[in-house]
């Protein structure tokens, strides 16, 4: 089914089925409309020699220099060549095309004054799997990601270069093996392609879809060693929650009590403690906290989405030129800071339980480090090391980048976001969450194997899916095969979506 772009309504779960899974994408009419209409009023204001920033003057420091009639027509090529300034490794390719399809959704409600034949263009490449090269640094996420999007501008000239059949190729071959022709750049197009922060935007709505089914998993994760370690699941009942009102903690009691219903635990067959630990039993209220900073990450990253990230920005209907900033990443920045300190938040809290799982002490009768032969044996003693090792990191990364601004373009950009680096690393902090909660995943499932009483529905699930991949720890082995299959694991989704097949979507 095609993905119809109107300038409204676009989802995060619209940009990784597009990004991602190569959705098709199609220019409702009406929005075509409005681009050719705002693109007539910039040609008629061009004709009349009327100032307008990037369009006739030169950008940043240079936007009080007035371009001539024949500077003009160069002024975007030149803009574009300058600023593919980027560095480092290729971006992944879905980043690229979830910033295409965002600016796209830009361009669709007819106030960048491209003309039209730039918009389609974009659609094109996306459609005949055409995805620029770019590298992954550059922006300051302010004046838009105006290096990585620079790159992908190029191809608008048939120059920088693009994958096509999964093969690295210059830009003109790319594009004239997909049979797409380059419509080349006139007044405003260069400008109009890169000044928004489509990237870091693009990039933050594909982590924010990730960690949602993290976030899922991470209750999973919870409920089977909460199983394995007879917690008392009073403090999981949905009233307890409701009473203090937190839209997050509500649904986490919930989904968290599905996965243990059907069991002994939860039907009191067990005998547990009075109180425990508040690694066991605030979960609800720490990964409820995440789904909340989730939650408003999201809401803030689709109004960006759907919004005009442009300048100058056109209105047709008033014959109206506005130069602003909104370019500016901080509306998006801001909360994905929030959402990357929630994800390694949580991970700190499978981690207690992860030692709680490995300490005789805390354990309520495991055996030691989860092993039958302990001192000959060491279990899973060394596992906690490599989570460990990964929360350090985890923290040092959610450090926030917001404010760590640094004046650029001779102090006339003399605030910018540094969104992309906040984007960059929450994809660092998500990586590591899947190789913790792999590790949990993996030492919950050989406590249960240690346990004779019935768990839940959820729980019991999870733990098979567990069991086709990763062998109980009978003897000691190496376990960085069993880490990375484990983290790998957590990453497909695999037990999330065998568990939602048979107890219902978590939330």
């Amino acid at each position: 089914m095609t993905l119809i772009i109107t300038g409204f309504g676009l989802t995060i779960k619209d940009v990784a089925e597009v990004a991602r899974n190569y959705k098709k994408v199609e220019l409702h009419p009406d929005a075509l409309e409005r681009i050719k209409i705002c693109r007539a009023m910039l040609e008629k204001k061009i004709e009349a020699h009327e100032i307008m920033y990037g369009v006739n003057t030169g950008i940043g420091e240079f936007s009080e220099v007035v371009l001539n009639d024949e500077q003009v027509k160069e002024f975007q090529k030149y803009l574009i060549y300058n600023h593919a300034a980027g560095i480092g490794d290729p971006m992944p390719l879905d980043y690229v095309r979830a910033a295409m399809l965002g600016r796209v959704n830009v361009h669709a409600h007819g106030n960048s004054g491209i003309r039209p034949e730039v918009t389609l263009f974009l659609i094109e490449m996306l459609n005949k799997r055409v995805t620029p090269y770019v590298c992954q640094k550059g922006s300051v996420g302010a004046s838009g990601d105006l290096a990585p999007m620079a790159q992908i501008a190029l191809l608008l000239m048939g120059e920088g270069k693009a994958y096509y059949n999964g093969e690295l190729l210059e830009g003109k071959e790319a594009l004239k093996r997909a049979g797409i022709t380059p419509p080349g750049l006139m007044a405003r197009d260069g400008l109009g392609t890169i000044n928004g922060s489509n990237v870091l935007t693009a990039m933050s709505a594909l982590f924010l879809y990730d960690a949602q089914n993290w976030l899922k998993q991470a209750e999973i994760a919870a409920a089977m060693s909460l199983e394995a370690l007879k917690a008392n699941m009073g403090p999981y009942t949905a009233r307890l929650h409701e009473v203090r009102g937190f839209k997050g903690a509500i649904r986490s009691a919930v989904a968290i009590g599905k996965l243990v219903a059907g069991g002994d635990l939860k039907e009191e067959r067990v005998d547990h403690k009075v109180q425990d630990a508040y690694s066991m039993r605030s979960t609800p209220q720490v990964i409820g906290a995440a789904h909340d900073a989730i939650t408003y990450a999201r809401s803030q990253v689709e109004i960006e989405l759907n919004g005009v990230g442009d300048n100058p920005i056109f209105f047709p209907e008033d014959d109206l030129a506005l130069s602003g900033a909104n370019f500016q990443g901080t509306p998006v920045a801001l909360p994905m800071e929030m959402a990357g300190m929630a994800v390694t938040m949580v991970c700190v809290l499978s981690e207690r339980r992860l030692n709680r799982l490995n300490n005789p002490a805390l354990s309520a009768g495991l055996p030691p480090f989860l092993t039958k032969g302990a001192g000959m044996f060491s279990g899973l003693m060394l596992s906690q090391y490599t989570a460990d090792m990964q929360i350090v990191e985890q923290r040092i990364l959610s450090a926030p980048a917001a404010i760590q601004s640094i004046p650029a373009a001779a102090d006339q950009e003399d605030f910018v976001s540094m969104g992309m680096n906040t984007a960059i690393k929450n994809f660092q902090i998500l990586d590591n969450a899947y190789g913790i909660l792999g590790i949990e995943l993996m030492a919950a499932a050989q406590a249960l194997d240690f346990r004779d009483y019935q768990f839940g529905t959820g729980v019991t699930k999870a733990h098979q899916v567990i069991r086709k991949h990763v062998e109980f720890l009978e003897i000691d082995r190496p376990l960085y095969k069993d880490h990375n299959t484990m983290k790998e694991v957590v990453k497909s989704c695999e037990i999330l979506n065998e568990v939602e097949k048979v107890i219902g979507d978590l939330g």
